[in-house]
């Protein structure tokens, strides 16, 4: 009976101390989430995808200034694969793909992130004008979440709804140049999509900036006191941002009367603008602006209204590492872990 006794209790003793051992022992750790967006502290607080027209690629730099992507890279050049001009650059809806257009090359291209491969959307190429599917200067093409895609014809003074290499909506008449929206519009360079499927919209002459609806009517229309309204981007509390493509140059918010918010523009130095043609306000809401004919992306800290990051060198175009030469488009990117560019989560608006 002793024996039996004392073996019970060494038993009961090994299970508490391997029940104890059971609930010392910590919890593996939660596999870490790869499409997670990594809080970066500093004045950009993800990539940049520029359009560095001037060298006919595009690439992608984090805050370091270190590229994560570019096109096309050395494989593509070997096999024919290039740009011309590509004058701007968004991530299209889902994040596969990458949409383009060729102003100087008339024509609006679609580039797979993943696999470089290239899809001509609309345009023939070096071929200027405004019968079936041509266009007369590009301008910032965008792909909707629908799938249409959607451009600024400048000169052919519209801005274009395409669907399977087919117009099929338009504002403005084509050809037509003058303010009298939506029926006619002047010459256009910018046609940002709004919140609600609606658009808006720069005219070059006499500064207009339209908002239109979905199906193309006009809900208001005002003069920037700008000389060259470039890219007017959506704001929250019915502000917009502009760029004023001009030397000096400015980035400049207004509300819906044309009223000045706020205003970067020196007009000299080395924090000077040379023709900017886009302005974006960033997450933590700095604003990005491509400074063109400096060469430079620029991020200015509106609090304080001074620069506080580039990339490129001021008035030294370059094709090397941390130069460009007239960059004319830009795309914000999140980062998730180990720098994983998440092209998933850009939207627009």
């Amino acid at each position: 009976m002793l024996v039996l006794a004392v073996l019970v209790a060494i038993a009961i003793v090994g299970a508490l101390v391997h029940r104890g051992r059971q609930r010392t022992t910590p919890p593996a750790p939660p596999k870490p989430n790869p499409n997670r967006v990594v809080t970066i502290k500093g004045p950009l607080q993800g990539g940049l995808l520029i359009a560095d027209r001037g060298n006919d690629r595009m690439l992608l730099v984090d805050p370091r200034r270190r590229t994560l992507w570019r096109f096309p890279d050395a494989r593509d050049r070997a096999r024919g694969v290039h740009l011309f001009f590509d004058d701007d650059t968004f991530v299209e809806p889902g994040g596969k793909a990458i949409v383009t257009n060729e102003e100087d090359n008339q024509d609006i291209l679609s580039v797979d992130i993943k696999t470089h491969r290239v899809t001509r959307l609309f345009g023939h190429p070096g071929v200027k004008g405004g019968g079936p599917g041509e266009l007369n200067w590009p301008d910032d093409a965008y792909v909707l979440p629908d799938g249409t895609l959607t451009v600024a014809d400048a000169y052919n003074c519209r801005i274009l709804f395409i669907r399977r290499h087919r117009i099929v909506r338009q504002i403005g008449q084509t050809a037509v140049c003058s303010h009298d929206p939506p029926r006619t519009l002047g010459s256009v360079n910018g046609d940002t999509p709004l919140p609600g499927g609606g658009v808006l919209v720069s005219e070059i002459n006499g500064s207009w900036i339209d908002a239109f609806t979905r199906d193309g009517r006009l809900r208001w229309s005002f003069q920037a006191p700008v000389s060259y309204p470039s890219d007017p981007q959506p704001l929250s509390g019915g502000r917009i941002l502009l760029a004023d493509y001009a030397n000096p140059g400015a980035a400049v918010i207004l509300n819906r009367h044309g009223r000045v918010l706020w205003r970067y523009g020196p007009p000299s130095g080395w924090g000077a603008l040379d023709h900017p043609s886009l302005a974006m306000m960033l997450p933590n809401g700095n604003i990005a602006i491509n400074d063109d004919f400096n060469d430079r992306v620029v991020v200015v800290d509106p609090r304080k209204n001074r620069i506080v990051w580039q990339y490129g060198h001021r008035g030294k175009p370059g094709r090397g590492p941390g130069l460009l030469r007239t960059p004319d488009g830009m795309d914000f990117i999140p980062l998730g872990p180990h720098e994983k560019p998440l092209w998933f989560r850009v939207h627009h608006p």
